[in-house]
């Protein structure tokens, strides 16, 4: 049982847990829905509108299965930012973990933005507020490419859009507490950081997703400095695992990024 355990850890433990189990179910069901078609998906005891299953079905992997998000606090009304809330997955999540906690969504896309709060309102999800804006270094806007489901970027191939954005060093300093800060924005998380350097001292748990570009600096090194700067240990795990990578430079045919991590954050 060790050896097969080890061999097979993530089928194993997706199919130890019901969580996982639900997404076999959900795999099934959706998983052969070409890409980018909008469907109705029922899961859990929810109904969401997904512009893309093969997303969603990802977004429930991580949230729901490896609970990516799962963070313990004290507080009665815990401060939670998810900036980069998509359509609405891992502000569900943070509602059940947490339903008497305050949650401030940040979405860029303005129809992905639309599907979310239309979500939330469906699903009777009452203690989030959600900014279509992006967050950023400054107020005045940034373009970035529209892909249609969860990979918006400042650094997409696509047609450029410009939207709101808003300083979220601004927010953080203004915020006495945050207890969780998620952070999956494609791209713009190195520059957001390193501008909030000086800003996540009431910042307890940090997520977030780095993406790295080819063409572009890896600044890795530098949201790692800023984490330690503020007292956080992390972890960090690997999103593209890929077989000889000296080799090969990309995670199977994605030649948009040639890195993705997964970083979590806690307070000493």
């Amino acid at each position: 049982m060790f050896a097969l355990k080890y061999l097979f850890k993530s089928v194993y433990r997706i199919l130890k847990s019901s969580m996982g189990r639900h997404l076999l179910l959900l795999m099934a069901k959706y998983g052969n829905v070409p890409r980018y078609s909008q469907r109705k998906v029922s899961f859990l005891k929810y109904e969401f509108l997904v512009p893309d299953c093969w997303s969603f079905l990802f977004q429930f992997q991580e949230i729901y299965v490896e609970q990516y998000y799962k963070f313990e606090t004290k507080e009665k009304t815990p401060v939670i930012f998810d900036c980069g809330a998509n359509i609405g997955t891992s502000c569900l999540y943070f509602s059940s973990l947490y339903p008497a906690s305050k949650i401030i969504a940040f979405e860029a896309d303005p129809n992905i933005a639309s599907i979310l709060k239309s979500n939330l309102d469906k699903n009777n999800i009452k203690n989030v507020d959600i900014l279509n804006k992006a967050v950023w270094i400054d107020n005045n806007g940034i373009e970035f490419s529209i892909e249609g489901a969860d990979g918006a970027s400042i650094f997409g191939n696509g047609k450029k859009v410009k939207v709101e954005s808003v300083r979220l060093r601004d927010l953080l300093l203004q915020t006495p507490k945050i207890d969780m800060l998620k952070m999956d924005i494609e791209g713009a998380e190195s520059a957001v950081l390193k501008d909030c350097s000086d800003a996540l001292t009431n910042v307890e748990n940090i997520f977030i997703e780095y993406h790295s570009f080819p063409g572009q600096q890896q600044e890795l090194n530098e949201i790692l400095n800023v984490l330690s700067k503020n007292n956080f240990r992390y972890y960090i795990d690997s999103a593209q695992g890929r077989q000889s990578p000296l080799v090969n430079h990309f995670y199977r045919d994605n030649k948009i990024m040639d890195l993705q991590l997964n970083i979590f954050g806690y307070k000493n």
